[in-house]
């Protein structure tokens, strides 16, 4: 196996590990409610103005998946639409209180999750940190223009 080979496959492996790690927790803790319904709403906690297309670009989805996702939580009373008084063409979402209690419960086994993880970053040193980002990045826009060659540019459906 070479080094690609082996990179990819412990990306891979440490992506289960996490998931395995943190699933029991999730579940128990976030019970009723799927993952895609989570970070949809950290994303409208976290980004101001959110809207379909944001969301669609951010989760990698189409809009009209996102319109049904949004619809769910609409009615679980999650999050609510609103509308800006200069722009009366544009939906965009915010959280209600409920949709505040589950941010931050995902957010706080967020933290207890990077607690437990904290001693192998601690041992990081800067340059292997920007090494590892550098790389990140330089995959991520690979991957962004072999999308885009496919006549698949997710960022816009």
């Amino acid at each position: 196996m070479n080094k690609e080979e082996q990179v990819l496959l412990g990306f891979r492996d440490l992506y289960n590990k996490l998931v395995w790690l943190n699933k029991e927790k999730m579940e128990e803790s976030l019970k009723g409610y799927k993952p895609s319904e989570v970070h949809c709403i950290e994303y409208i906690e976290k980004n101001a103005d959110s809207n379909v297309t944001k969301l669609a670009e951010s989760f990698y989805m189409t809009r009209g998946a996102i319109s049904k996702l949004t619809k769910k939580l609409i009615e679980k009373g999650l999050i609510e639409s609103y509308q800006k008084s200069d722009n009366k063409k544009e939906v965009y979402f915010r959280l209600t209180e409920k949709g505040k209690v589950i941010y931050q419960i995902h957010e706080d086994l967020h933290n207890e999750f990077h607690e437990r993880d904290k001693a192998v970053f601690e041992q990081v040193t800067e340059e292997q940190f920007d090494s590892m980002l550098n790389f990140v990045n330089k995959y991520s826009q690979h991957l962004d223009a072999e999308i885009k060659k496919r006549g698949e540019d997710i960022k816009s459906e």
